[in-house]
């Protein structure tokens, strides 16, 4: 297997280094219980110092990724052992192309969360936070009537991610900063061309607004139920 080689890089080396070991894992191209090779290998594919390749390995280590054995060597973890919230993790996916299973995962655990988040919105919110989603939700209303696909992923993530920060709940309010990227790549895939679903985000933002729990709960799962999507198992949601 070849890795990128990061020779002659000054910046960032270590993390160069675990990008491409990260992409090589998340893709299946390393598959679980790989072993890697020897240190002195990895440092002759990539052409840097063992010093620099034993930071990229510790920071995999750190998001679950990897581990090391005496004896063993360092092997790939399993992937229920990843840390797929890891910001840096997220970030890292970006661009790589998921498999679908992937994207019907992630909307499972959307279903579970962010119901109960667009619930606590529309009791919490402060009235700050009302004229921010006011702001985003006009915003969607603009993209919408010139259809751009890069515009709606922006303001359509802008939208879920103040959902959370509305919740008044410490728990649910770093989803809308951590899920930042895995919500746009989920939206690119998921959403029809010019299947922006305004009109399920009408129902949320009203609900919100009117204060109403109930009815805020109802239409955030009723968007994740549309049928404007791109996936087959039905559920898709923008």
């Amino acid at each position: 297997m070849q890795f990128e080689t990061a020779a002659g890089m000054t910046r960032g080396l270590n993390t160069h280094i675990a990008r491409d070991i990260a992409r090589k894992i998340l893709s299946g191209e390393l598959a679980s219980g790989a072993i890697l090779p020897s240190e002195i290998e990895l440092g002759e594919q990539f052409g840097v110092s063992r010093t620099a390749l034993r930071e990229a390995l510790k920071l995999l280590t750190s998001k679950g990724l990897l581990e090391s054995r005496p004896k063993i060597g360092t092997r790939v973890k399993e992937r229920a052992q990843w840390n797929m919230l890891d910001p840096q993790l997220l970030e890292w996916m970006q661009g790589m192309e998921a498999t679908e299973e992937i994207y019907h995962q992630f909307l499972e655990f959307r279903k579970a969360i962010e119901p109960h988040a667009t619930a606590l919105a529309a009791v919490n919110a402060s009235k700050e936070q009302r004229i921010e989603l006011s702001r985003i939700y006009r915003q969607m209303c603009h993209v919408s009537e010139n259809f751009d696909a890069q515009a709606w992923v922006e303001i359509d993530t802008q939208f879920h991610r103040m959902i959370f920060i509305s919740s008044g709940n410490c728990f649910y309010v770093p989803f809308g900063n951590v899920l930042t990227t895995i919500f746009k790549w989920f939206f690119e895939y998921s959403s029809k061309e010019g299947g922006m679903c305004l009109n399920e985000h009408k129902r949320i933002y009203e609900a919100i607004m009117a204060g109403d729990e109930g009815a805020a709960y109802s239409a955030s799962l009723g968007l994740m139920k549309g049928h404007k999507h791109r996936l087959s198992r039905g559920g898709g949601g923008v």
